[in-house]
């Protein structure tokens, strides 16, 4: 099983059709299961219906009406654009978000304190942390070679949905299905020790190195959180996560070739 994270970003963006080709590629010769976002048509949604989005260091505050925003949006719009470009790719997908027979279980967050969001506990609404998922559905559709397209939603047993960030979903899952590799898509080649020179990517980086490079300087910004939620899913047992633009038959051929691959040591 090789499980793919994708942003809002590469599902809004011009190159969907390639990504799309590329997961259909992968997905002929290995069990795929994907898991998505959507936070730029969220933004733009909320904006449409006259919201304000609210976030807080780096995390959206998703109140009732952010929530229906979210439905719409990423179990909505983005689920269906991504299935209908995998579908002209020639894969099979099925879109499902976590309500989906609660095909991932989870628990509202309580209060606490975030980077960059100062001292006091925030509460940010409806946002949830994983408790599980539905294995038994997931490894059902894709033993029968449909390709499972997950939205990065989550319920609990009384139907309350939250909001779960994808990165978060993708290891959690990655991890309960045994999967042998998580590939997560981004808009850069891979890990730079020079982040204006593509020439620069790190190939393979284990997790004591890339912790190193975080507490040196060369890696900062959004690619942080993109490396420490890749430490979760090392330290739970998968055993590669790559970071790639959009190579992902390639990864699975040679990993290190494209992007940066990690490796717990």
């Amino acid at each position: 099983m090789i499980v793919v994270k994708l942003g809002g970003e590469v599902i809004r963006g011009s190159a969907l059709g390639s990504v799309a080709r590329e997961i259909a590629a992968l997905a002929r010769d290995h069990r795929v299961l994907i898991v998505h976002g959507g936070g730029p048509q969220t933004t733009a949604l909320q904006q449409a219906l006259g919201q304000t989005p609210k976030i807080v260091g780096g995390r959206r505050v998703t109140d009732a009406a952010a929530l229906d925003a979210i439905k719409m949006a990423v179990a909505g719009q983005a689920n269906v654009d991504l299935c209908a470009a995998l579908t002209g790719a020639g894969a099979r997908p099925v879109g499902l978000h976590g309500a989906s027979s609660a095909v991932v279980r989870a628990k509202q967050r309580p209060p606490r304190v975030y980077s960059g969001a100062g001292p006091d506990p925030v509460d940010l609404g409806h946002v949830g942390d994983v408790e599980g998922f539905d294995v038994g559905l997931l490894e059902l559709l894709a033993v029968a070679g449909y390709l499972p397209v997950l939205a990065c939603l989550g319920a609990d047993p009384e139907g309350h949905v939250f909001n779960i960030n994808a990165d978060i979903v993708a290891t959690r899952v990655a991890a309960a299905m045994s999967a042998s590799d998580l590939m997560a898509l981004m808009d850069v080649p891979g890990v730079l020790r020079d982040r204006s020179d593509p020439s620069t990517r790190v190939p393979t980086l284990t997790v004591a190195e890339a912790k190193a490079l975080i507490a040196e300087g060369v890696v900062a910004g959004g690619m942080i959180p993109k490396l420490e939620e890749s430490f979760v899913a090392l330290e739970a047992g998968v055993p590669r996560v790559h970071l790639l633009n959009r190579e992902l038959a390639a990864a699975a051929a040679a990993p290190g070739s494209v992007g940066t691959l990690l490796v717990q040591c």
